[in-house]
């Protein structure tokens, strides 16, 4: 699930995600995603100290994986979108004793992505920042 739920607040789709290399995660002062999106469009997407915090973690934990890419599968190779829809359903279940209404709905790596950007609405963001942040046109 950390390939979705701490990767929440970069905005990604999925497929910048599952196809997210460990050489596109730059640590210092402040953490940066390099994203490669849809048509080709580059963007930096800083992240927050604590989801900084999981991917030092996690990529200590991958070690000297055989793969170059931040969330592999078992062979070391890009996460399927179905593995990620398969980690957020077994996330949901597990919340679901303590937030009932997650069961009401689909949730999917699109919808993150949506709550993403309302979320940063809602923090007073202007929405093109938001437009250009989730890589769509300004």
């Amino acid at each position: 699930m950390l390939c979705c739920s701490r990767c929440y607040n970069s905005g990604a789709r999925v497929s910048e995600i599952t196809s997210l290399k460990r050489e596109q995660v730059a640590f210092g002062a402040t953490t940066f995603l390099e994203l490669h999106g849809k048509g080709r469009k580059e963007r930096t997407i800083p992240l927050w100290p604590q989801t900084r915090d999981v991917l030092k973690r996690w990529f200590r934990e991958l070690g000297e994986h055989k793969s170059e890419m931040a969330f592999p599968n078992a062979r070391g190779r890009p996460l399927a979108r179905h593995s990620v829809n398969y980690l957020i359903h077994k996330a949901v279940e597990s919340a679901a004793p303590s937030c009932p209404s997650l069961l009401r709905r689909p949730i999917t790596p699109h919808l993150i992505r949506h709550t993403t950007a309302t979320h940063l609405l809602q923090a007073g963001i202007d929405i093109a920042t938001i437009a250009l942040w989730l890589g769509h046109e300004a």
